[in-house]
């Protein structure tokens, strides 16, 4: 069956870095988008960035841009998040996402994506 496992989530001080890894198995990877959401306490599932089954092409949440970079190796069938220059405001349940045939008018909703991992958790403090 279809996995997506998340880890490197963490406590971080607020100016830190910390470099999620997303390993997936039961699917074929190279064809699946990959995207990254989290969920903070009391507030909904929001998306943080996406890449494209090439990795050629990025999509972020305005909020992390110049922050964070996601990029994905095929060969290991893994995706990352990493993340610069922490805030507070990061502190969250991070959680990978797979999904197929997705239009970019899509790319950062919820429903467009049919496998999701387990989440890590990402604490930063001030």
């Amino acid at each position: 069956q279809v996995q997506l496992v998340e880890s490197g989530g963490g406590s971080v001080q607020a100016g830190g870095s910390l470099r999620l890894s997303c390993v997936a198995s039961g699917l074929a990877f190279s064809s699946y988008t990959m995207a990254w959401f989290r969920q903070a306490p009391g507030k909904e599932r929001e998306f943080v960035a996406a890449i494209r089954q090439s990795g050629g092409t990025t999509i972020y949440e305005d909020s992390v841009k110049g922050r964070f970079t996601t990029s994905r190796d095929n060969a290991k069938k893994t995706g990352y998040l990493e993340m610069n220059r922490l805030k507070t405001e990061d502190t969250a349940v991070y959680y990978c996402a797979a999904g197929s045939g997705i239009i970019l008018s899509s790319i950062r909703s919820r429903s467009a994506y049919g496998y999701w991992g387990q989440g890590t958790q990402v604490t930063v403090s001030s």
